[in-house]
């Protein structure tokens, strides 16, 4: 390897954790599901989404066939997302942080 190529792959490797993670670290304290907009998402957002399952069974008419098809779709849609960013989370933790998330990888800084 040329003098020249060693110098610009030495001064990358010094440059691109400053290029890649702009100074952001991970969150200290709680990380994952306890974070405030957990909370948030089940506890205000999703309000309708319990009042139209919960109409599905004890609202008139009651069909609870229908009832179990529609939570089963809420189920299979809610688990093909959470899957789905379970995997994107991991490869944006490889990609812009140098390492797998904390409950996977290594844990601290």
């Amino acid at each position: 390897m040329s003098p020249t190529l060693t110098s610009i792959a030495a001064t990358l490797a010094f440059l691109s954790p400053e290029l890649l993670y702009h100074g952001y670290d991970g969150t200290e304290g709680l990380t994952g599901f306890p974070n405030i907009g957990t909370w948030l998402i089940f506890a205000v957002i999703l309000v309708p989404i319990y009042i139209m399952v919960i109409a599905w069974f004890v609202g008139e008419p009651r069909d609870t066939k229908s009832g179990l098809l529609g939570v089963s779709y809420l189920v299979g849609l809610t688990t093909s997302m959470w899957v789905g960013m379970f995997f994107l989370t991991m490869i944006i933790g490889i990609v812009f942080y140098g390492g797998m998330p904390e409950p996977i990888g290594a844990t601290g800084p």
